[in-house]
């Protein structure tokens, strides 16, 4: 199958207890205030987000999420594995690295290519929030059981509409350095990837599970967080 060109790095994902404990946690962490995001009516979650663009990653960001719980129960299970009472277990310790989202300029074909590597990408859904600029629109896939790929080693595929977040962000003195993804041998992870045309993770093989790591330059310095053991 041709490998689809331009597949690019869009966003971290951070999920905490709640809004607040995510920015104390920012703040500490990393030295920085989240700007403000806006409510997913789709999942029944909302978020804070800032820039992490670096030159190799001009409109990547950062996105911390939570469970909105002013909001109706979701009439499906929640993305980035949100209602997995072991991730909330861990949430009760703090905020936690959960996925990055790559974007792709064809949704379907991405998933199509996964999929011919044995990885399933999820059905896609088209999700809204609003902003202090008006509405985003994009379509992203997600697993029925909300389930995140590989321990969230593998990326969230994600379609944007006409406007993207990064648009309307400000430098935040954050930018993100690297990408790490652990896989078992034998994973098809990376021939996946590669289909797609990322090429900017760095993998390491061994036989423990599959995990996610990221390093930041902040004012805090270089910052490694990885996804929960």
């Amino acid at each position: 199958m041709r490998a689809i060109h331009g597949a690019a790095l869009d966003h971290l994902v951070v999920a905490a207890r709640s809004l607040d404990d995510g920015v104390a946690w920012c703040e500490a962490t990393l030295g920085v205030t989240p700007g403000a995001g806006g409510r997913h009516a789709l999942m029944s979650t909302h978020n804070r987000v800032f820039s992490i663009a670096s030159a190799a990653h001009p409109r990547a960001y950062f996105e911390l999420i939570a469970i909105d719980r002013d909001a109706s129960l979701p009439s499906r299970t929640r993305w980035f594995g949100l209602d997995d009472p072991a991730l909330q277990a861990a949430l009760e310790r703090g905020p936690q690295l959960v996925a990055w989202v790559a974007r792709v300029a064809d949704l379907d074909a991405a998933r199509a290519t996964l999929a011919a590597h044995g990885v399933d990408a999820g059905r896609v859904l088209r999700a809204t929030r609003m902003t202090g600029v008006g509405e985003l629109r994009w379509r992203i896939a997600v697993r029925d059981d909300g389930a995140r790929l590989f321990g969230g080693a593998a990326p969230t595929l994600i379609e944007w509409g006409a406007t993207h977040p990064a648009d309307a962000l400000a430098a935040s003195g954050v930018a993100l350095a690297a990408i790490m993804l652990r896989t078992p041998p034998g994973s098809p992870l990376q021939g996946a990837l590669d289909a797609l045309g990322i090429d900017f993770v760095q993998f390491t093989t061994d036989m423990r599970r599959p995990a996610l790591g990221i390093e930041l330059d902040t004012p805090r310095g270089r910052v490694r967080i990885d996804t929960p053991d």
